[in-house]
């Protein structure tokens, strides 16, 4: 099987490609910005913006006359900002005449203080065991050895970010993988809160509260940071310990993530698994929610499970968002009128059975997969 997939690792640079690849992040700041201005003075002049050709032809005239310092940057970093401008430019208008209650959400100015910055060049990549070549940079050490594949690919591109004051390089890639197909029983997943997922056969995945484990901690940190002077350098430091701080945040939540999707992709092997279509967006608006909603991450965990069980020769199906999972009793069959969230176990008042809410809808879940 031919699939695509991003391998992402820490750098570890030197302190010439530490500032070469701070450089390379500013160009490609710089000229998403400028080409963002362009398009803007263009359709307000005439109603009509220049495509990324065009803008490719204006940046070669431009680092010859007024930004001769671009020079120094990799031409690919460049081209690939003006792209991914275009790209959202055009996903902009796109949405306003779609027009079905997303926000169209115009392309922003990027501003230097920015904790999390990259770039993205397509060529000239080259994987060693324990370093990656990159053009213009050069040859910038893994802090992860082994990790990137080395052969049997074909890169597609090679993303340099930086977040929390460390430096990740994501490459994107296709590769051949074993066909197989999965033996195992059709597995129901409900998502929830309480728990980050519970499986139809038992399996509970506790939710880690990523955010509210280190909420205190955070807010200690922010409080700091917004009594420091605006432009001071114990500023700068303060913001980039929230940033730290908000970094390891997402990798508690990301890992936990990524450990429940593969041990219920690859641990219990489902030639079927079922999921809710949950209208999260919708659920965000409850404000007593919102916030562990955002802190559950449930379309992130949803995502993984989709391509993982395909990769390991399964089938994900979407349950209907109106499926009644959790007011439906998984024994007889009836459904309740009404089922409150503080309702944490499910009694049936027809037949008497009593389950752990949970469960039943992920019981439920798997059943609706007989149809």
């Amino acid at each position: 099987m031919l699939i695509q997939r991003a391998y992402k690792t820490e750098l570890d640079p030197n302190q010439t490609q530490l500032k070469a690849l701070r450089n390379h992040c500013g160009a490609a700041r710089f000229i998403y910005n400028w080409a963002l201005a362009t398009k803007k003075e263009e359709y307000e002049q005439s109603g009509k913006s220049s495509n990324s050709f065009a803008l490719n032809k204006k940046l070669t005239i431009l680092k010859q006359t007024d930004r001769p310092w671009l020079y120094e940057t990799c031409n690919q970093a460049l081209q690939n900002a003006i792209r991914d401008l275009c790209k959202a430019y055009d996903n902009y208008f796109r949405r306003v005449k779609v027009k079905k209650g997303e926000k169209p959400g115009f392309p922003r100015f990027k501003s230097k203080y920015d904790d999390k910055k990259s770039f993205r060049v397509d060529r000239g990549i080259r994987v060693l065991d324990d370093r990656i070549q990159l053009p213009v940079i050069g040859t910038v050490r893994l802090k992860e050895k082994g990790y990137l594949p080395v052969d049997g690919i074909r890169i597609f591109s090679a993303t340099v970010s930086s977040t929390g004051g460390r430096w990740f390089v994501s490459l994107q890639v296709e590769q051949e993988i074993d066909d197989r197909v999965a033996a195992g029983p059709v597995i129901g997943v409900d998502h929830g809160i309480k728990s980050l997922a519970v499986c139809s056969n038992g399996h509970v995945v506790e939710n880690p509260r990523a955010l509210a484990a280190a909420e205190r901690k955070l807010k200690r940190l922010q409080k700091s940071l917004s009594r420091k002077q605006k432009g001071s350098a114990n500023r700068l430091k303060a913001k980039q310990k929230v940033a730290t701080q908000h970094y390891k945040i997402a990798c508690v939540r990301r890992t936990a993530l990524h450990q429940a999707s593969s041990d219920i992709v690859y641990g219990h092997d489902p030639k079927v698994l079922v999921v809710e279509d949950l209208n999260v967006r919708g659920m965000m608006k409850n404000r007593h929610l919102a916030k562990a909603l955002a802190d559950a991450s449930m379309a992130e965990l949803k995502r993984q499970l989709t391509y993982k069980v395909a990769w390991n020769g399964g089938e994900l199906l979407t349950a209907d968002r109106f499926y009644p999972s959790s007011k439906t009793c998984s024994a007889c069959g009836a459904v309740k009128e009404t089922l409150s969230l503080s309702e944490r176990m499910y009694k049936c008042e027809v037949c008497g059975h009593e389950m752990d809410r949970d469960l039943n809808a992920a019981k439920n879940l798997a059943a609706y997969a007989a149809g």
